[in-house]
Formats: structure tokens, C-alpha cells, sequence
């Protein structure tokens, strides 16, 4: 990628933007995310916990949420506190928010918090391939970054209500500058960003479980794809000739995070060991040159005989997850790091990224640019020239005492336990994708919610506590609130859909649009700066704060179970054939990342094996059933306009629906492909 390719990519597209939104004053400071009504605050509330309590609990609360609201009472306090609070902060919810979602929480960062992305499959046809591609990523990378370090990205703009209207942008400029750092009870997000110390012109790659240095600028001079590509070759060279008897000290990072502080205070009392975190924790990103992964390692066996040595979907999603045990590639990682991207000798490529600076939206908008300016290089051949005497990488040294070691085997162990507990399933559905619902005024989004609430109830006979991202970026420091989709009219929906009820294909269509009201209308008011979840998570640490007593409506268990997400979901689309996945945030739940396309959905569906109640496999037949259910109900009650099957447009062909030898499977296979197992975004229903 050159210099000229960037000017033109920024260009075109703040270009476009200029012309769709001309009114929108971007010298402007954003607002600032408001503190929203208590009374309607607690109205929400009392509305989602109806469908999720018993009538006692829901007795009880509902008494809680009365008392808390009285006039003069804990409630109006706690609001007044928050409301002044809201005055002396950019964000009043910021860091709370933060510390509650990903600093406070001492799970291992893989699987638990880390999501994993996966890249289209390349076809190395030797290492030096491999190494030409990973210096063609290094070198986009930069050159997005030079973009960000100048904040020369166009400004993203909200796409819903108040159409145009300019979002926050801070969490592209932490994609490169932070780092997590482990700590007792609580971790820390630190920025490199520093006025007395230089920017980092270095990057970290880790190879067979190795650390080196790679500088990427040299006297002034930033590396050549072909110098790139010398080095890393040098890196591997270096890694082959040590592989024997490494300690892999990067499976500290995905210890529990208690664990960890204590094992990373242990290797600080090395001044080797402080340079080498050091090097790691101030590097841009993470460059993982992975080992081959076994076919063997597939969850399902090969549509044919050409496909042998394909690897599925599950076994790329796992590799960018969690790297398949600590026997194949769990070690070459570091999990604190923001940016890790993965490039494996047998052409799997993604990304595992630390969740806490950023979500999504960020990452996916940074992989699809990168993406598709790598292939336009690629195609025109662009050279820089080389510098001619390059220093040797420096592989980062460790000293190791027995007590270290010790931390190490059990890191070890207890993230092969977690991957091994981990029920990972994909299902490729195939039948429609997003314009089925729009054809029927209907929002993807929440269609694919509703029918994942129909889901549950088939399987576990009651809703649950649901969460989506919703993104709040119209507001400084904006990060994402919660939609909940466990409203009282999708369950009286579900429950008409099931049976349970005796109601017409008429009436539960009329059903189905309340409920996808009520959807849109939670998430209209998320997005705007009403959220309930960040306000409620506001009363109670302000009290805390405060040294206030701790009000009964949030020590009462409905409180806790209105915060026990046993559906885990987010949306993260892209224009290209990846992909992201999670886990579960919860013992007994689900993740469920989707991915619309025009005429497919991708769906990833993660649970934990240890719950005897819930199978990821049995979630994806289930969840194909209602989408199917669904579109069949549409269909007999309504006569659309345009209905839109196995990704046709009107005029026939296909457009960025599924792959071709996927679309033309024999009649007595399934029409959904399930395999075992969050572009160009829409930055209102953003991703993990």
C-alpha cells in the first residue's frame, strides 16, 4: 500500500460523506451522553423483568422498584449525585462501564472476553508466501495507522434518527496505543500515547512461542515490504533453531487475571523481564505466525473428496479464539496486547483482539479496509525501496525461576481446560438472508432477535436476560449501552408461535410487528442516550462512591438475575466471507454472533459442554427452524413486495450470498450448512 492509495481511500470516502451529510457541523464538540429519566428508567426495567421472574420475585421487585422511586427517596438522591457527576466528566458512564464490563472481571481473557475474527483463507504455497503475505498486512496496517495517528479517518456518521449526525472516533486511536495490564481485583487500561517517550516503531512477532522484536522503522526510514519480509524470514530461521525446551511465557496472559497480576509482579523482579513487557506492552500490535493445524482437528467430515485437506469453519474460528490447546498455538499469543493478528503456514488468517479499548465496529471497519487495499497491492505490484543493511530482530529474552514455571503449567492446563469445555457451532444459513425482512418492512436486526428469543423459549420454555450492543457513540467517549429483547411482548409472541396460545397466522403477525416495534423502539432510545443498563449500572456505583447505603432494588436477586445474560448476541457484518465469535458470558448460556448477508446469514454459536442444558448444535437446528417458521409466517399473511430467496436478486444471480459450492449442494442436503463450532458495519447495533 502506498502513500497515494491512502490520500485516495481517505479522500473518496470523506468525499461521499460530505455529500450525503452537508449540515452536520464536524468543528463541533460532541455532546455529552446524557443522564437519562429515572422514572422512565425504572419503567423499562419493571417491563423486561416481567418475563424473566416468577410471579413472587416479580412481586417483590415491583415493590422495590415503588420504594426506590418515591418522591425524596433513594432513587431521586442517587439521581441528583449522578446528574452532578454528569457535569464535571466527559462521560459520566465511561469508566464504570468499562471497570463493570472488562476490568473488574478476573476470567481468562480467551474465550471469556477476547472474540476472535476470521480472515478469508489464503493458499500459501510455501513459507516464503506466508511471510509475503504477513509483510503486505504489516504494511497496510501502517499505513491505516498513519491515517489514525494524523486523526485523518472520515468521520463515521449515524445511519438511524437524526440521520448524518458525527460519532465518536476515539476507539480507532486506541486500537494501536493501549494495553491491558493485569492487576489484583481490578486490571488497568494503560495508552502508549505519551508526550515524553516516542512514539513505538516497533512490533511484536511471535513465533513457536518465541518473542522478537521487529523493528518497523529504521533511521527515519520505515521498512519496504521486501525488507519486511527478509526479516520475518530471519524471525523464523531464529524461532526453528531455538524451538527446544521454550518456556511459553505467553500463556500467562490467559491465566485468570488474578493469577496473572501475581505472576507478571513475579517476572518484573528480572530486569531482563521488565524489558521484554516492556517491548511487548509499547509495541503497535501483535504479529502471530502460527504452526499448521491437523484437518484432523475438523468438527465435521469433508463435503468430498477434493475437500480432504480443507479446514472448517470451527477449526478457523477456534485457531483465532484460542489458538486449539497449548500443543498447537494457544502459547503464540499474548492476550493483553489490543491487536493480534494471526497468519498460520497453512493459510488461515484472522484476528484475536483484547475487547476492553474497543468494539467491533472499530476492528471490522479497520480488517475490511486492510483487506481490500492488501488485494489491490497485491494486483499492482507496489515496491518501496529497500534499506540496504538491516539489523538482525532481537528476540526478547526471560529469565524463568522454578516458582514462574509453576505459573506456567497451570496457565497451561487451565486454558485446555476451557477450550475443551468450549461447544462451538456454525451454521451457515442459506435460505434467505437480509433482505428477506426488509422486504417485509421488517428490521434484519431485529428479526434475527426475535427469532433467537423464539429459539430459547422452544428449547428452555421461558426468555432469559438478553444482551445486545447498542452503540452510544453519538456522545463523547461513547462506548455501547444494552438492548434487550426479553420484552413482554416478544414473549407473548413466542408464546403464540409455540402454541401455547390460540392465536391465527393473522393475530401472531400482528404480534410479531409489536414485539418488533418494542425492539426498534428500545433501540432507538439506546442509541440517543436513554438507555436503562448504563444508567441503573450509574445509581448503584454512585452510591458506592459515595459511601451511601446500598439500595434493597439492587441487592434484591431479581437485580442479579436481570444481569445473568444467558443470551449473549451481537451483530457484526461484513461484506466479505469472515467472520467473528465469542463465548459465552455466562456458565449456562450462550454467545451468538451473526452475520447478515443479503442472502445468507452466518451464525456463530458458542456454549459451554459443562451445562448439561445447553448444546450449541441443538441452539442452530433450533434457531433454523424459526427463521424458517418465520418466513413462513410472513409469507401466508402477507404478500410481499419482493421476497428475496437463497440470495436472488430480482433480476436473478447472486449478490455476496453464499459460495458456490455451497449454493449448489444436492436436493437431499440440508439447505443450511452446520458445522460444529461480531465491512461496512452498521454502527448503531455494533459487535463485541
Amino acid at each position: 500500500m502506498s502513500t497515494r492509495h491512502v490520500k485516495e481511500y481517505v479522500k473518496r470516502v470523506a468525499s461521499i460523506d460530505q455529500e450525503q451529510y452537508p449540515s452536520w457541523d464536524l468543528n463541533r464538540p460532541l455532546p455529552k451522553l446524557p443522564v437519562p429519566d429515572l422514572h422512565r428508567t425504572l419503567t423499562k426495567y419493571e417491563d423486561i423483568l416481567q418475563p424473566i421472574l416468577t410471579p413472587i420475585q416479580l412481586k417483590k421487585a415491583k415493590e422495590l422498584i415503588l420504594d426506590f422511586s418515591q418522591k425524596g427517596g433513594h432513587g431521586e438522591h442517587l439521581q441528583e449525585l449522578l446528574a452532578l457527576e454528569a457535569e464535571t466528566k466527559e462521560n459520566w458512564a465511561f469508566s464504570w462501564w468499562l471497570d463493570d464490563m472488562y476490568m473488574k472481571i478476573r476470567l481468562p481473557l480467551p474465550v471469556n472476553s477476547n472474540p476472535g475474527m476470521v480472515f478469508p483463507k489464503q493458499c500459501f504455497s510455501d513459507r516464503r508466501e506466508q511471510l509475503r503475505y504477513a509483510a503486505r498486512l504489516i504494511s497496510g496496517i501502517l499505513d491505516y495507522k498513519t491515517i489514525i495517528d494524523a486523526r485523518g479517518l472520515p468521520v463515521d456518521r449515524a445511519r438511524h434518527n437524526k440521520k448524518g449526525q458525527p460519532l465518536c472516533m476515539e476507539q480507532y486511536y486506541r486500537l494501536f496505543t493501549s494495553y491491558r495490564v493485569p492487576g489484583i481485583k481490578k486490571d488497568s487500561l494503560i495508552s502508549n500515547n505519551s508526550h515524553l517517550l516516542p512514539d513505538p516503531e516497533h512490533i511484536i512477532v511471535i513465533c513457536k512461542n518465541q518473542f522478537f522484536v521487529l523493528d518497523v522503522v529504521i533511521n527515519f526510514t520505515r521498512l519496504s515490504e521486501e525488507d519486511l519480509c527478509t526479516q520475518l524470514g530471519r524471525i523464523c530461521k531464529m524461532a526453528e533453531e531455538n524451538k527446544e525446551g521454550v518456556d511459553p511465557v505467553g500463556i500467562l496472559t490467559a491465566a485468570y487475571r488474578d493469577r496473572w497480576a501475581l505472576a507478571r509482579g513475579k517476572l518484573m523482579e528480572e530486569s531482563t523481564n521488565r524489558d521484554s513487557l516492556d517491548a511487548i506492552e509499547r509495541s503497535i500490535f501483535v504479529l502471530c505466525l502460527d504452526s499448521a493445524v491437523p484437518v484432523t482437528l475438523n468438527h465435521r467430515n469433508s463435503i468430498d473428496e477434493i475437500q480432504n485437506n480443507v479446514r472448517d469453519d470451527v477449526s478457523l474460528a477456534s485457531q483465532m479464539l484460542h489458538g486449539l490447546g497449548t500443543r498447537i498455538n494457544s502459547a503464540n499469543r499474548w492476550y493483553d496486547k489490543t491487536m493480534q493478528f494471526i497468519i498460520a503456514e497453512d493459510g488461515a488468517c484472522g484476528l484475536n483482539y483484547e475487547h476492553s479499548p474497543s468494539e467491533g465496529i472499530a476492528v471490522v471497519q479497520l480488517i475490511e479496509h486492510l483487506l481490500k487495499y492488501m488485494e489491490e497491492i497485491r494486483r499492482k505490484l507496489v515496491r518501496m525501496q529497500s534499506i540496504c543493511e538491516i539489523p538482525q530482530p532481537r528476540r526478547l529474552q526471560w529469565k524463568i525461576n522454578s516458582d514462574i514455571e509453576s505459573d506456567i503449567q497451570a496457565a497451561a492446563e487451565n486454558i485446555d481446560r476451557i477450550i475443551d469445555d468450549l461447544d462451538l457451532y456454525i451454521l451457515r444459513f442459506e435460505r434467505f438472508g437480509r433482505e428477506f425482512p426488509k422486504s417485509q418492512n421488517m428490521s434484519p436486526d431485529s428479526f434475527i432477535q426475535l427469532a433467537l428469543q423464539l429459539t430459547y423459549y422452544k428449547i428452555h420454555n421461558k426468555l432469559v436476560s438478553t444482551y445486545e450492543s447498542a452503540s452510544v457513540r453519538r456522545f463523547r467517549l461513547g462506548r455501547v449501552d444494552n438492548i434487550r429483547a426479553n420484552t413482554p411482548a416478544a414473549l407473548e409472541w413466542v408464546r403464540a408461535m409455540i402454541g401455547e396460545t390460540d392465536a391465527t397466522d393473522e393475530e401472531k403477525m400482528v404480534l410479531l410487528r409489536k414485539a418488533m416495534q418494542r425492539q426498534t423502539d428500545i433501540m432507538t432510545q439506546t442509541i440517543l442516550g436513554h438507555g436503562m443498563d448504563c444508567h441503573l449500572l450509574g445509581l448503584k456505583e454512585i452510591a458506592l462512591e459515595h459511601g451511601l447505603p446500598m439500595p434493597a432494588i439492587f441487592e434484591d436477586e431479581s437485580f442479579r438475575i436481570s444481569n445473568h445474560f444467558s443470551l449473549s448476541t451481537s451483530q457484526v457484518p461484513t461484506t466479505m466471507d469472515a467472520f467473528m465469535c465469542y463465548g459465552p458470558v455466562v456458565p449456562d448460556g450462550y454467545g451468538v454472533c451473526y452475520n447478515p448477508h443479503p442472502g445468507w446469514i452466518l451464525v456463530c454459536v458458542t456454549s459451554f459442554k459443562r451445562h448439561h442444558d445447553t448444546h450449541s448444535d441443538h441452539f442452530a437446528f433450533t434457531l433454523e427452524s424459526s427463521l424458517l417458521q418465520m418466513q413462513e409466517l410472513c409469507l401466508k399473511t402477507r404478500e410481499p413486495r419482493t421476497v428475496l430467496l437463497n440470495g436472488e436478486r430480482p433480476n436473478g444471480g447472486h449478490k455476496n450470498g453464499a459460495r458456490g459450492d455451497e449454493r449448489n449442494m444436492s436436493p437431499g442436503t440440508r439447505k443450511s450448512k452446520l458445522v460444529r463450532q461480531r465491512t461496512m458495519p452498521f454502527p448503531e447495533v455494533n459487535g463485541k
